[in-house]
């Protein structure tokens, strides 16, 4: 235990003080422990937040990374009707937009040619998709921008692909690595809680089939991160739960590469805009946030090294305060960001790897430029280091915006079956 907190400790709940501690001597905290640290107030949160912190410095350093990527969300018609999202749209709508291949090649080449190591590749669901419609996406961008990592495909893309394809998911996965998926985001978690999953999005990927997918990938060699979206109808139970879940899968398989916690944004979500269920709340407090992302750190202590925290969700001011409750890495540029801006966050879509490392120096810590996997590619000590490409750019609105797109003529979706 650091000096800076034996006073602290004294000043707090037995019960607390007793977890925090063994927190700080690496022993792994369980559920039951987890949730008393969500019941704190006065000056117990803020020791949590304290702990988490030294967790932090201890496992990863002062280093705050980051990653030049794109998203690339190239269709927003989808088969599902989750209450969360009011990023997808049905087939018949006016703003479903699907984005040919050669546009998703184009976009990847010009975030490559403004430094972007990643494209984040990740979509909805459209009826009568093509089987092999994210191979050849894959098998293009590769092509076209062979050092490009490929980010894509949420495990339900991936059961979808293996529907649409009449294969195995183990086989469609093995296909996937194939034409160039390099790892997997691990979204499409939510709350890994079948009941409250039939409640938020009925017909939505299984808990069973999620893990199922998780592991395959991690056992043929694609990492994956995990996520977690809170402040919706769970309970701190719920939260805890799932954050032990992972981290039992992490001790089997070692595949994940980050955990990100994800505070609902209820402004556009349906759930929300229509009351369907009784109880749904506005997405996590500042508290909560700020203990979620401190209790993530503190549960995951000895297995998931990297929080990162969503500067498109709680904005750059919070994101700040999160990288002093555990958190260590920024996320990434985006430079094109839609699903959270369609549910109604107003902190943008790009933002600008100078604006990361100034953030990062106000705090006091060292920023770092990293690659998906999270291998440093460039730590930045010099204040007066030159500018990125992507720097440069003084109209961000080149790049378009969601709104935008779903207005283009000539990427409407177009239903197969007229």
């Amino acid at each position: 235990m650091t000096s800076s907190l034996d006073s602290l400790f004294k000043n707090s709940d037995p019960i607390i003080s007793e977890i925090l501690s063994n927190a700080l001597s690496d022993k792994e905290i369980s559920i039951k422990e987890g949730i008393e640290l969500y019941n704190v107030d006065g000056t117990d949160f803020h020791l949590i937040g304290l702990v988490a912190d030294e967790i932090r410095r201890r496992r990863v350093g002062d280093i705050v990374s980051y990653v030049v990527n794109r998203n690339i969300n190239f269709t927003n018609v989808c088969i599902k009707q989750c209450g969360f999202c009011a990023f997808s749209r049905d087939f018949r709508e006016e703003e479903g937009y699907f984005l040919p291949t050669e546009e998703i090649v184009r976009r990847a080449k010009e975030a490559h040619q403004m430094g972007a190591t990643e494209v984040c590749i990740q979509a909805g669901l459209p009826p009568d998709m093509e089987g092999d419609t994210y191979e050849k996406i894959c098998i293009e961008i590769k092509r076209e921008v062979p050092n490009i990592h490929i980010h894509g495909f949420s495990p339900e893309e991936i059961l979808y692909g293996a529907a649409r394809s009449e294969i195995t998911i183990e086989e469609f996965l093995k296909r996937m690595k194939e034409a160039g998926v390099d790892t997997l985001p691990g979204t499409s978690a939510e709350i890994l809680d079948q009941k409250l999953r039939d409640k938020i999005s009925p017909g939505r990927i299984s808990v069973e089939n999620w893990e199922k997918i998780i592991r395959y990938a991690h056992k043929i060699g694609i990492n994956t991160t995990s996520t977690m979206m809170f402040g919706h109808l769970e309970t701190v139970e719920d939260r805890v739960k799932h954050i032990v879940k992972l981290r039992n899968i992490q001790k089997e398989t070692k595949g994940f590469t980050e955990f990100v916690p994800l505070n609902f944004v209820h402004t556009e979500a349906p759930m929300y805009k229509h009351q369907l269920h009784e109880g749904i709340r506005q997405g996590g407090s500042g508290n909560d946030v700020l203990l979620t992302h401190a209790i993530s750190r503190i549960l995951l202590n000895n297995s998931i090294d990297n929080l990162q925290m969503s500067w498109v969700k709680e904005g750059q001011k919070m994101s700040q305060l999160l990288l002093m409750w555990g958190a260590n890495d920024f996320g990434g540029t985006l430079i094109n960001e839609s699903i959270s801006t369609s549910a109604g966050s107003e902190h943008g879509q790009l933002i600008k790897p100078k604006e990361i490392r100034r953030m990062i120096r106000e705090i006091k810590r060292i920023p770092a430029e990293r690659d998906t996997n999270y291998n440093i590619l460039k730590k930045f000590n010099d204040e007066k280091e030159s500018e990125d490409k992507l720097d440069k750019i003084t109209d961000e609105s080149q790049f378009g915006s969601y709104m935008e797109l779903v207005k283009i003529n000539k990427f409407k979706y177009k239903n197969p079956r007229n």
